[in-house]
């Protein structure tokens, strides 16, 4: 999977088994997990199987108005919490399949997962304390 570093914004190829493994980048050695990693039907699915760590996702669309506003707020989620939970987007036009796996009727839609299981979802551009608050009663 190819991680864009949140610092340096180079892209750095992450094998997804070493997701676990504190992942860094390559250039500037910024953690490669203080950024939503951009995920796709196959990875997506890999992260879910392999991570240790809680999986936030952002089931979002470009043309999103709601999603664009909320895109700041999931970002700032992960510089703080990209350590002890996964921050996942997943474009739901580029990936129907998986909107339709997860019978995502609207967005965004924030889902939680926990060793592959669903935790909790919730749709609608959350505000950052809000956010907040539905990460620490996860992590």
């Amino acid at each position: 999977m190819l991680v864009k570093c949140p610092e340096c914004q180079k892209f750095n190829r992450l094998p997804l088994e070493r997701i676990n493994e504190n992942p860094i980048c390559g250039v500037c050695k910024s953690s490669l997990l203080k950024g939503p990693l951009d995920a796709d039907q196959a990875s997506f699915h890999e992260i879910l199987k392999l991570s240790k760590l809680p999986v936030i996702v952002d089931f979002w669309a470009p043309w999103c108005g709601p999603c664009k506003m909320f895109a700041p707020t999931f970002q700032a989620s992960a510089a703080i919490h990209g350590d002890k939970m996964l921050h996942v987007k997943i474009d739901t036009e580029a990936n129907p399949a998986i909107s339709q796996e997860f019978n995502i009727r609207s967005i965004p839609t924030l889902t939680i997962f926990k060793n592959g299981a669903e935790l909790e979802r919730i749709s609608g551009a959350l505000p950052p304390a809000q956010l907040e608050q539905l990460i620490s009663k996860i992590i």
